[in-house]
This record gives structure tokens, sequence and C-alpha cells, in this order.
């Protein structure tokens, strides 16, 4: 207990948990599943806070919900639930835990909170935003309206409670297309991705009207990227998140959520491939077919790399970070989500 104590008092003081060999016996196994992007260099720096992490999560009552596109040590580490943003969503709102940690950025911290009113949500950095949330205000949606009457308003997940609240369903790159249909409108205005949008139309005879924000992360990729790609690595199999621009979508052998790009890794198990999404998620999904060999010409987000382990770690020991939405606010956009989440899941990947 005094060791607990001192090792507490240190990192108040903003020096980091010591590797002891305690630490190093406790978390051998867990270095095992990350030992391929981990170097033996870097594990010490991280075993003491998944070691702590992993303890406090049990004297907190907490769980711990992480994005596929998480670091390694975080995903494999200390996450208790992982998966892309409609995974999560309905497992948050499953979960019994008395805390929710969320290992993603600010839009998801949101939607648990949504869907768990009545419980702590935290997110170890306030500052992780995204892109396509900060793309499209409640006030833009208010004047959609006004322009398209009667037009049925379908937002992305990656949106804020304010933007949830004003539209009529949520979806995700899981269930986009099955979301739109379910409507069963002429057409609908769907937000804020310009790709995602275009993706959903080449595969649905519901006209979309599509809003022009875009994840600055995925717009980067090009179809002259995927053509270098399998110059430089024959036999090369590539699969795209719809977020991408159509054109890189219709350039690679497949498409679809990160969900679906790891469903779809692990089925086919080729001998070489690329995701052509944020960088993090290639070592996540390596850990679990050690035979598929990963060319990596990706890029990270930002805002997912604002997540560290002694971020969470100082957010469980202290629980701060926690996530609130106005009730008025909240009320109207749990509707939103929880009309999505009630469709359930099907297929919606594109196979070009």
């Amino acid at each position: 207990m005094h060791a607990e104590v001192a090792i507490r008092e240190t990192i108040r003081h903003g020096s980091p948990l010591a590797f002891t060999p305690e630490v190093e016996r406790a978390t051998a196994h867990l270095y095992e599943r990350v030992r391929h992007i981990v170097t033996p260099a870097e594990w010490p720096l991280h075993a003491p806070y998944v070691k702590a992490i992993n303890d406090l999560k049990r004297e907190r009552g907490a769980v711990i919900l992480a994005h596929n596109y998480q670091s390694a040590e975080i995903y494999n580490c200390v996450a208790d639930i992982v998966g892309d943003s409609l995974q999560l969503a309905r497992e948050a709102a499953r979960v019994e835990a008395r805390v929710i940690v969320q290992c993603g950025v600010h839009f998801m911290a949101e939607t648990a909170k949504l869907l768990n009113p009545d419980k702590t949500v935290l997110i170890p950095d306030r500052e992780a935003g995204c892109s396509l949330a900060e793309s499209i205000t409640a006030a833009d949606i208010r004047l959609l309206r006004q322009r398209y009457p009667g037009v049925p308003v379908v937002a992305y997940v990656n949106t804020s409670a304010e933007v949830k609240a004003e539209v009529d369903i949520c979806c995700t790159s899981s269930n986009a297309v099955h979301v739109v249909e379910s409507l069963g409108a002429p057409r609908v205005i769907f937000l804020p991705d310009r790709y995602l949008a275009a993706n959903v139309a080449a595969q649905t005879k519901v006209e979309i009207i599509a809003w022009h924000g875009a994840c600055e992360v995925h717009e980067r990729f090009t179809a002259e990227d995927i053509g270098a790609l399998r110059e430089m690595h024959e036999g090369v199999r590539i699969i795209a998140h719809p977020e991408c621009p159509p054109d890189v979508v219709a350039a690679s052998d497949f498409a679809g959520s990160t969900a679906h790009m790891i469903d779809w890794v692990k089925r086919e198990r080729p001998r070489r491939v690329v995701l052509v999404t944020e960088c993090s998620m290639a070592g996540n999904v390596e850990a679990e077919v050690p035979d598929v060999e990963f060319v990596r010409p990706c890029h990270f987000c930002p805002h997912m790399q604002r997540i560290t382990l002694p971020k969470i770690y100082a957010c469980l020991r202290d629980l701060t970070g926690e996530v609130t939405v106005d009730p008025d606010i909240a009320m109207r956009a749990r509707r939103a989500v929880e009309r999505m989440v009630a469709l359930g899941v099907r297929p919606a990947a594109v196979a070009p």
C-alpha cells in the first residue's frame, strides 16, 4: 500500500511511473500482444501505466472503450471494448460499469453519455476533436431544413450532440446505406462527410443531398496513391475506408468501415495488404493476423493520437475529463442515436 501511495505522489508531481520487476511480471502477457509494434526499449515506459490503469479500472468500477484507431498499447493492453463507431455505440448502451472512459474523440464520448445519462463518462483529453464534427453546426441543419422542407436528415455519428439533436437519425460507415434506405424517402440530406455521402449514393437509388465536410485523414489519399502502391508491391490487396474520395474507393479491392475492413482481412487472409485509413489500425489488426504483411503508407489522426496511457491514468485516478450534455439537447440527440442502434447491423461494405 505504501508503494502505491508513493507511486501516486510521484505521478502527481509529474514524474513517470516506475518499471519494477512486479510490473514486468504483471504485464508480460500483455506485451506478447504488442511486441511486433512496441519495441523492448519502449515497453518499460508503457508497462507501469498499463498495470496502473488496469488496477484503477477495478477500483473505480470502470470500463474502457477504445476506437480501432487507438495506439497498440491502448487498444491491446487496457481497453475492455474495441471497435468502430457503431460497435462502440452499441456496446456503450449495454455496459454496466459505473464509469466509462472513452478512448477516442469527443463526439464518441458524447455518444456514450447520450446512451448512459446516469453514468460517469470520461475522456482523457477534451481537445480530442474531429474535422468532420467541426464542419457543421446545429444552425446549419436548421437552414438545410428550411431549404429542403420535409426531407429527412441523416447525420454521420461523427457529429456533436447539438447536431444530432437536430436530425432524424444517425448512421456510421458500417450502416449508412441501411439507414438511408430505412427512411423510405426518395431523397435524404446526408451530413457532414461529402465523400461518405458520394460512396453511399453509389449504392442506393435514394437521392443524396450532401454537406461539404471531410475527414482530414482520409481525404489525403488519392487514386494515384493506390496505383503507386500496386506498382511498388506486387500482388498487394488494397482496402479503403468509405470516408476516402470515391476514386480511391473505386481503385481499391474492397471498401468498408473499420469493422468491415478488419473482418475482411481476417476472412480473406491476403498475403500482403494496405489499409487505406488511419495508421494505427494496421498494427492492431496485425496483432490478430500475424501471417499477413501490412504495407503502411497511411496517415495518423492527430486527434486520436491525443489519447495516451498517462492521460488515461490521470483521468481514472482523478475522475477528470467528465463529458456532460445539456438535458434538452441530450433528449433529442438520444432519439437519433437510439433509432440508429435499434436498426441493427446489416453489411454495407463496398466491393468495387
